[in-house]
């Protein structure tokens, strides 16, 4: 949990002061965590950043991977991939800053981690030599590796703004930048005004979105409880077994005391992350029905995402 709010106060420290201003101290203060416990988790400030960047790669991964666009052609496959990445920057701007724009002034592993990160996307680019018009021609990864920068700097442009507005207003425009080299400009100019795919169903209709970093970066910051070991394994189960009761949380997470996860669950309930389908029932005696609010749910899939990556990195 500790990792994860150093996580989170990066994102907001590094968008708020740039990378340069971010420092260690910055970044403890905002997570009120202490400074022993971030080197515990970090050597450096660097290593911090290059968690939060794999962090962000790995939720798009996912994203993009339960689209299930194996089988579509190279331009939809692309064309949705751009959709889910620029849809994700605009559920968390500050993260998006982050990613594209203050990456660029980081120390020399972010920079390389970045460039793998490019490397990668051109190759998936570079699947459309020959594609759709026939067209491919040589010098196809430097073509790639064009669309990918000429990309990208639209993107640092948009996020280096005062008020960048929304990436996925930039999606026809995006699209006919990467298809140009390769189906031509015919093509190009019909997916400029071609209709935008609808949101992606992980995005809830008010804008929350289940992302590692929400409305300022901070999300597990904002929460009005005290993140704990305990509280996230609550959060935990009743993701996984909902409608459960107090004597039955209790043995799920292992504590023993009813009156300690009474308080627990009251509490967590106040911050409007579960909800009772059995209140009113006390006076006939029946137990409580505990379940995850929308916002227990987004939280707990933060969390989740959170500790894959961390597992995989130790690893």
């Amino acid at each position: 949990m500790q990792r994860s709010r150093l996580l989170a106060a990066a994102v907001g420290a590094v968008a708020e002061w740039g990378y340069e201003g971010a420092s260690v101290t910055r970044i403890t203060e905002r997570a009120r965590v202490s400074r022993r416990t971030f080197y515990e988790l970090f050597d450096n400030r660097e290593e911090c950043l290059l968690a939060v960047l794999q962090g962000a790669v790995d939720r798009i991964v996912q994203e993009i991977g339960a689209a299930g666009l194996d089988v579509s052609p190279w331009r939809e496959r692309v064309r949705a991939g751009l959709w889910v990445i620029l849809c994700f920057f605009d559920r968390s701007p500050a993260l998006a800053r982050v990613c594209i724009v203050e990456s660029q002034r980081a120390d020399r592993g972010v920079l390389e981690f970045r460039q793998r990160v490019f490397g990668r996307l051109a190759e998936i680019v570079d699947a459309g030599a020959g594609q759709d018009s026939g067209s491919g021609g040589g010098g196809v990864s430097l073509t790639a590796q064009g669309v990918v920068g000429a990309v990208s700097q639209v993107l640092y442009a948009r996020l280096s703004q005062r008020e960048p507005g929304l990436l996925t207003g930039l999606f026809g425009e995006l699209m006919a930048i990467v298809v140009l080299p390769y189906a031509g400009a015919s093509v190009a100019r019909r997916e400029r005004v071609r209709a935008a795919p609808p949101l992606p169903v992980f995005q809830t209709p008010n804008g929350d979105g289940l992302v590692l970093c929400g409305q300022g970066g901070e999300p597990l910051l904002e929460l009005p409880v005290r993140l704990t070991y305990r509280t996230a394994r609550v959060l935990e189960v009743l993701g996984e077994h909902p409608g459960q009761s107090n004597r039955q949380v209790a043995e799920l997470v292992g504590i023993a005391d009813q009156g300690q996860i009474s308080k627990l669950l009251a509490r967590l309930a106040r911050a409007g992350l579960l909800e009772n389908t059995a209140t009113g029932a006390h006076d006939r005696g029946e137990p409580n029905d505990w379940s995850l609010t929308t916002r227990g749910k987004q939280l707990t899939h933060t969390i989740h995402a959170h500790t894959t990556t961390h597992n995989r990195q130790a690893a």
